[in-house]
């Protein structure tokens, strides 16, 4: 294996999560279009509507199939480092998404009263979104997995550009006339799903060029990826993303819940300020993890790695900071821009949620570490911690308030969650791991059984 060095190293990292992160960037600021103009075009009870349904579609395709997409992404990227087959990976996680596209369909039908009835107000056009969308979005998520493994990074960024677009495209189609009220808006939600089941043959075709694609191992060489062993991994992630979706997801949800949906939608618009900043860095974070996996499973690359760590929390430092400033100035005069005069937002709450950004965004760069360092387990457990916590502060009514309850319960969640990932990072194995040891043999385990956000 090549000597790393860590200059070039996390100079291409830079390269390269700059990259996604305008591609992300982009799809993040198409998908603010989407719901301003859903906004503006929506009296307050069908926009919450919408959000409810965004809402529900999102926590469950980030629970049930980024397993799926962290794990291709950080064994692909191991196995390559290391000069292994990655056709076994590709085959795992197809198996894997299709089990789980399954259950997801099933038990969709299974639930339509509640779903359909209970969760979104009875309409049967919000139904049939929600279905197709938490199943066709598993291709998506395999396709994102194998892409960034493979560092397709430019194709990665424009799927997700053009799954954005075509969301955005039905709200403005409302927005100018074309189309209009609710059931229209609500189809943009289906869009993108739809757009990737087109996507995915070219993905694949790319896949297909790589030599190492879908070639057996040789003899003597590791065993190729199990179902057990991507399950595995798939498992630990599980936990990891259902955690992440009660931060992003559960206020609203909770607020529908407690109140009305029009409230439901105001709490949605204040968790943008930290919705949108993790949309945004999500290039980073997927490009992250397959570049740490890189660094360690080639050898000499543990001064990169910790380098990569250091760079990224310091841009989410001065980001934040940059945010926190701009919320308290203009913040409630941006909101009302952005989203319409329906609602009054305080400036506290959304500095509240500025502060809670950038406590969040570290803890989810040094959840990528762990992961990397094949820690997903103690990850996993820091995430379920801190989540439990924060949903059950959410669920008490020591603050009458349900929006500030709903802040103050992020801004504790997100401190502790970073407070208790910081020691998984410090007390990780170091690259001074030798072959076939018991850390190298849980390391290797780990990226096949842990690889799955």
């Amino acid at each position: 294996m090549n000597e790393l060095r860590p200059g070039a190293e996390t100079r291409r990292f830079g390269r390269t999560a700059s990259l996604l992160s305008a591609g992300v960037g982009i799809s993040g600021l198409l998908t603010y279009l989407f719901f301003s103009l859903a906004s503006h075009n929506l009296d307050a009870t069908q926009y919450g509507e919408i959000v409810v349904l965004w809402s529900a579609v999102f926590v469950t395709i980030s629970v049930a199939h980024r397993p799926v997409e962290q794990m291709l992404s950080r064994t692909i990227a191991e196995r390559r480092a290391r000069g292994e087959e990655i056709g076994s990976a590709l085959r795992v996680g197809v198996a894997i998404q299709l089990g789980v596209a399954a259950c997801l369909g099933v038990l969709a039908l299974a639930l339509r009263d509640p779903l359909q009835d209970g969760l979104l107000s009875g309409s049967e056009t919000l139904y049939w979104v929600l279905v197709f969308s938490v199943v066709a979005f598993g291709v998506s998520y395999y396709t994102r997995g194998a892409l960034a493994g493979t560092r397709r990074f430019r194709l990665l960024a424009a799927l997700l550009v053009c799954e954005s677009a075509a969301r955005a495209g039905f709200a403005l189609a409302v927005a100018l006339g074309i189309a209009e009220g609710q059931e229209a808006i609500a189809l943009g939600v289906a869009a993108a799903p739809a757009l990737s089941l087109v996507a995915v043959p070219i993905a694949l075709a790319f896949l297909r060029g790589l030599g190492d694609a879908g070639s057996v191992a040789a003899s003597g060489s590791p065993p190729p990826v199990t179902v057990a062993a991507g399950g595995g991994f798939a498992a630990a992630v599980l936990v990891v993303m259902l955690s992440e979706q009660v931060f992003l997801n559960a206020g609203p949800l909770l607020v529908r819940a407690f109140e009305d949906a029009a409230a439901a939608g105001f709490i949605f618009n204040v968790l943008m300020v930290v919705r949108a900043p993790v949309l945004v860095f999500q290039g980073v974070a997927t490009s992250l993890l397959p570049h740490l996996t890189r660094l360690r499973a080639g050898g000499g690359g543990e001064d990169a790695f910790h380098q990569s760590i250091r760079i990224t929390l310091m841009a989410i430092a001065a980001f934040s900071a940059l945010t926190l400033a701009v919320v308290a100035a203009v913040g409630p005069a941006a909101m009302q821009i952005a989203f319409g005069d329906d609602f009054d937002y305080d400036r506290l709450g959304l500095m509240i949620m500025a502060v809670a950004m950038g406590f969040y965004l570290a803890a989810t760069t040094l959840s990528q570490a762990a992961l990397a360092h094949g820690a997903a387990a103690r990850a996993a457990r820091c995430w379920a911690v801190s989540a439990a916590l924060f949903l059950g502060w959410c669920l008490l009514p020591l603050i009458e308030d349900e929006a500030r309850r709903v802040e103050v319960g992020f801004l504790g969640g997100a401190v502790l969650l970073a407070l208790l990932l910081v020691r998984v990072y410090r007390t990780a194995p170091s690259d001074g791991i030798g072959p076939d040891s018991p850390e190298e043999i849980e390391a290797r385990l780990a990226a096949a059984d842990e690889a799955g956000i």
